[in-house]
């Protein structure tokens, strides 16, 4: 089989498997947090009460956990396309 029809097979299932990741990725993050920080809500960027900091941290904490997610996801869906179809997705 072409690489054409791996990288057609991965599109549909990248997308699918792109949302899964961030929803994941997001439960995970807040878990992390809360065991870290001690408190049940991350930072947002805009909090006036929350220092840059503490801010930063949790926006490192958050990007190095989807990341760690995202790749994992994608790399496991690139290997089902490859046996199902017989080759690897672009």
């Amino acid at each position: 089989m072409s690489k054409s029809i791996g990288r057609v097979a991965y599109r549909p299932v990248g997308v699918l498997l792109g949302i899964a990741a961030g929803t994941v990725a997001g439960a995970i993050f807040r878990q992390v947090w809360k065991v870290t920080a001690g408190d049940g809500e991350a930072p947002n960027a805009i909090d006036e009460d929350r220092g840059w900091g503490e801010i930063l941290a949790a926006a490192a904490l958050q990007g190095a956990i989807f990341a760690v997610v995202r790749a994992a996801v994608d790399r496991g869906g690139a290997v089902s396309v490859r046996r199902m179809t017989g080759s690897w997705p672009d």
